[in-house]
């Protein structure tokens, strides 16, 4: 089998697959890094890291999205995720579907993010038909942010986020938007 057979959809220089068990100790280095998990209450523990795959796996399965697991398609190496997930936490605006990342160190500013990012909103809107798609970042992420403006997100609002209330350096968050052009 050709590797590229394996994955859902590609962009340019990555690819989007499910999740698979493999990828749980790379996932957990990834979430064990602080400078990953800075905006981020904690970093991530192996039950944590196990319970999000199986949860992405699950929802891919059911609903056709997840945050993908990521590779570099020059080497199949697995740098983290992209993608879409279902947000149920209790704000005004959910539930809704979410558009986030989260990509090893080592790879930041190489421009996966925003590459990747806007490949799963075409793989939203053509594929999926979704009609809206949110953002979600606490408002000291200006990186995230800037992910967020470049893909074409548009600040709605900011809020205190409902499972941040009690950080208070994380818990005003801001929520950008985009929706399905005609």
């Amino acid at each position: 089998m050709k590797d590229i057979e394996k994955y859902i959809f590609t962009s340019q220089r990555l690819g989007f697959r499910n999740w698979k068990s493999t990828d749980i100790e790379d996932l957990y280095e990834i979430n064990s890094d602080k400078r990953v998990m800075e905006f981020f209450p904690n970093v991530a523990t192996k039950k944590h890291t196990v319970d999000f795959v199986e949860r992405m796996q699950a929802q891919f399965a059911n609903k056709g999205f997840c945050y993908f697991a990521v590779d570099k398609l020059e080497n199949n190496q697995f740098i983290g995720f992209i993608g879409l997930s279902e947000q149920t936490f209790d704000s005004e605006f959910t539930p809704c579907i979410d558009i986030g990342w989260r990509i090893k160190f080592s790879e930041w500013n190489k421009g996966f993010a925003t590459e990747g990012a806007k490949r799963c909103l075409d793989y939203a809107f053509n594929d999926l038909n979704i009609k809206n798609i949110y953002s979600i970042a606490p408002k000291v992420n200006l990186k995230s942010e800037q992910v967020m403006l470049k893909i074409g997100l548009k600040k709605q609002y900011e809020f205190e986020h409902s499972l941040l209330i009690n950080d208070s350096r994380l818990k005003k968050c801001v929520l950008y938007k985009i929706e399905k052009s005609n």
